[in-house]
């Protein structure tokens, strides 16, 4: 692809014909409305070299979750299938384990660990004023006051070490339960795997009845409208890409539309296999770009070099033998059109490097091109057919 401002000085690169030669016409307003003509400007514009190589859409890294079993256990249930999509805090898999038990059983202990200081407390507590108002009628000692007062402190303290237990006990029932909704699945005895992201499945290693550890991956959920378009090229070509370097694809399934995208990331290293360079790029913001691990092919533009005069390629055309660009000049509504002569150079993306023939600032016909070749030719011919 080519990037950069139009120029209107002379091309170094815009040299003469080879030899005067030119077929004319003109065409009234009638013809060229027919023939549905666009134009194109010859130019200098800083030429980029493009890069074309197969693509594969993938979901971005960041956007996808790997969710893993949190306990040791038997797996019960699988709640969901590959390409199922998911809210954040859903039940994904049931495992029965026995850390929930445990779990369970300890916060039971620990809620009656709870109720007993909490009554020998209040029982200190109580005591300890008793005996402050005992001693201020002088019927109690210094020291039995300060005995009854380090009793109320010690209550205090076990107290709060029994609330504390009893939290970090729901705290673990929590983890291995979550908050939200329970399926009608489960019973007490099963740890509910959840997931922390909404999104769609996009892989499910778990299975009933499997025996898995604390990390065993289970089912992965990602977000399918965050995508990244995965490229890999060779050592050379990569030379020239950088983040930030313009891309457009074009899906397999609809190779007409092409789409926008930006380098995000070339890999500072070679794909010790492939010998080739990973390059990623973000499709532009609010295109809707498919589907995850389909196919395309990319363009990538590399750093702009010098200024070369360049045509749209689809303006250059053969003409019995000859490559030309059809150039056309307003005549009143009507264009005045001419096959000249070219010689072009390198071909990036839309864009086609002419070395001789055409100045900058000639105007060209783009599209539609052959119907204005097929009229010249049509004139060429004796019989005008």
């Amino acid at each position: 692809m080519t990037a950069g401002c139009g120029a209107t000085g002379e091309s170094p690169a815009a040299e003469a014909a080879p030899a005067a030669w030119s077929d004319t016409a003109t065409l009234s307003a009638q013809s060229v409305a027919i023939g549905g003509f666009t134009f194109d400007t010859a130019r200098l514009v800083p030429w980029r070299s493009v890069v074309t190589v197969p693509a594969r859409l993938m979901l971005d890294p960041g956007a996808l979750e790997t969710i893993g079993s949190i306990t040791e256990g038997r797996i019960t249930h699988v709640l969901v299938r590959v390409g199922d999509r998911v809210q954040a805090g859903q039940v994904l898999v049931l495992i029965h384990s026995h850390e929930i038990m445990d779990a369970r059983g300890a916060f039971a202990a620990a809620i009656a660990r709870v109720a007993a200081a909490e009554a020998e407390r209040d029982l200190a507590v109580s005591s300890a004023a008793r005996a402050g108002r005992l001693l201020e009628a002088k019927a109690m000692s210094r020291a039995e006051m300060e005995r009854a007062e380090v009793a109320r402190r010690v209550a205090l303290a076990g107290y709060q070490e029994a609330v504390a237990e009893r939290n970090r006990a729901a705290a673990m029932i929590e983890h291995l339960v979550g908050s939200g909704g329970v399926p009608s699945l489960a019973d007490e005895h099963d740890v509910l795997i959840r997931t922390p992201i909404a999104g769609v499945v996009t892989a499910r290693d778990a299975q009933p009845g499997t025996v898995v550890l604390p990390g065993t991956p289970l089912v992965s959920v990602g977000d399918p409208d965050r995508l990244q378009l995965q490229m890999h090229v060779s050592a050379d070509a990569a030379a020239g890409i950088q983040p930030g370097a313009a891309v457009r694809f074009a899906l397999t399934e609809t190779p007409a539309t092409s789409l926008a995208a930006t380098v995000t990331r070339v890999a500072p290293t070679v794909d010790t296999l492939t010998r080739t360079i990973e390059v990623i790029a973000t499709p532009a913001r609010g295109v809707r770009s498919g589907r995850a691990e389909s196919f395309a092919q990319a363009e990538i533009a590399g750093r702009a070099g010098a200024a070369t005069l360049t045509v749209s390629s689809a303006a250059v055309q053969a003409f019995e033998g000859d490559t030309v660009v059809i150039v056309a000049d307003q005549r009143g509504e009507g264009i005045h059109i001419e096959a000249v002569r070219v010689r072009v150079g390198r071909r990036a993306g839309n864009r086609t490097e002419i070395l001789a023939g055409v100045s900058p600032g000639r105007r060209v016909i783009a599209g539609s091109a052959a119907i204005a070749k097929a009229e010249l030719l049509k004139r060429r011919s004796p019989d005008g057919e």
